[in-house]
Order: C-alpha cells, then sequence, then structure tokens
C-alpha cells in the first residue's frame, strides 16, 4: 500500500485509516481531477483492489471519499460481488466504517451535525446532499465555480466541457436548464458547479 494519500487527509484520522487499511490487500491511489467522480473502487485482474480518489479534494471531503471507497471493498469482501454498489450492504458498511471519524478532533464543529444526518442513509455521493456539499465547499480553495442552485432564473453559464446553458425552472430535486446550442432541456442537480457567463 503506497502512503502518499495521508498527506490528503486531516492529521488526526491517518492512525485511524491505517488501521483500516493494514489487513487488506488494497492499493489506494491519487488521481488527478477527474469531473464525473471523486474515486473509485475496483478489483483488479490480479486479485489485487485499488482505490483512486481525486487530488483536488479539501481533506475533508477527501477523507469521506477514501472511506465510501473502503466501504466499497468491505462490502465486496464481505457479501460478495452480486451486492447493489450502493444498496443495503455498501450503506451500512459506509455508516459502520465512517462512525469513528464523526468527532471533532477530525471534523470542524460545523460539519458534524451534516454528516451525521448524511450517514443515517448515505447516499452514493456526498453532492447529492444540498447541504452537506454546500458546507464542505467552503473548505475548498477558492475558485470561480458556483452551484447551480446559486445561479440566477435564465442566467447563463458554462460547464467545465464548454458547454453553454440557460437556467430554468426548478422541479421537484432538480433544475431544468436549456442548452443554449441545441435548444435541448436538462436537469442539473442543484450542487453541479458552473462558471456564470456575464
Amino acid at each position: 500500500m503506497q502512503k502518499q494519500f495521508l498527506e490528503f487527509i486531516p492529521s488526526l484520522a491517518k492512525p485511524m485509516v491505517l488501521e483500516l487499511l493494514s489487513n487488506d490487500n488494497l492499493l489506494v491511489k491519487v488521481k488527478n481531477e477527474r469531473k464525473t467522480r471523486h474515486g473509485d473502487y475496483r478489483a483488479l485482474p490480479n486479485g489485487k483492489h485499488q482505490i483512486t480518489v481525486n487530488s483536488n479534494l479539501n481533506n475533508y471531503r477527501f477523507l469521506i471519499t477514501l472511506i465510501h471507497e473502503i466501504a466499497h471493498f468491505e462490502a465486496y469482501k464481505n457479501y460478495g460481488r452480486r451486492i447493489k454498489p450502493h444498496g443495503k450492504e455498501w450503506k451500512q458498511t459506509f455508516q459502520h466504517l465512517m462512525l469513528p471519524f464523526l468527532r471533532p478532533e477530525i471534523f470542524p464543529l460545523e460539519l458534524l451535525p451534516l454528516l451525521a444526518k448524511h450517514f443515517k442513509n448515505p447516499k452514493a455521493s456526498s453532492d447529492t446532499d444540498t447541504q452537506l456539499a454546500l458546507a464542505l465547499k467552503q473548505f475548498d480553495e477558492s475558485n470561480d465555480k458556483t452551484y447551480v442552485f446559486e445561479v440566477p432564473l435564465n442566467q447563463t453559464f458554462k460547464l467545465y466541457n464548454g458547454r453553454v446553458f440557460k437556467k430554468g425552472k426548478k422541479l421537484r430535486k432538480r433544475y431544468e436548464c436549456m442548452e443554449v446550442n441545441t435548444g435541448k432541456l436538462y436537469l442539473f442537480n442543484p450542487n453541479a458547479e458552473v462558471e456564470i457567463l456575464e
């Protein structure tokens, strides 16, 4: 196991993470930013297992993502490969693994109630929890990105891939936005990061 990932997590979490990884044939790699995911887990053909986590995440999001991926490995190991990736076995495993980290020595006090609420029923991505995602964002390095829910109605914005959209109305949970070039409608998660255009 490579240990370069330790520099990306809160210092008091390091011994606990090393303990979690001490008995397993598990490789943890830090990757450059990927727009579609914070991390992933996979069983390799040689019988080993690999977790990757993006290097651009703040310490708290990195730790949550790392434990999320370790939970995939543990659920796979304990329940087999036929389980749903984010089904009840994974949720229970993630809750169990994350609980010891939910302490003020590791996470800031303002995050703890949001994390406790989130881990009652963890989702496939912490980004789908709008309150938690916004609270975690305050620990990111500053950038020119804005969440879709912060964009004014009828304002145009750009995605990381250059596509331009105009914000429309909120439906139940997501925002209906029109792609300017094609006129097609798309639904956006409230915490999708975008760049507002003047």
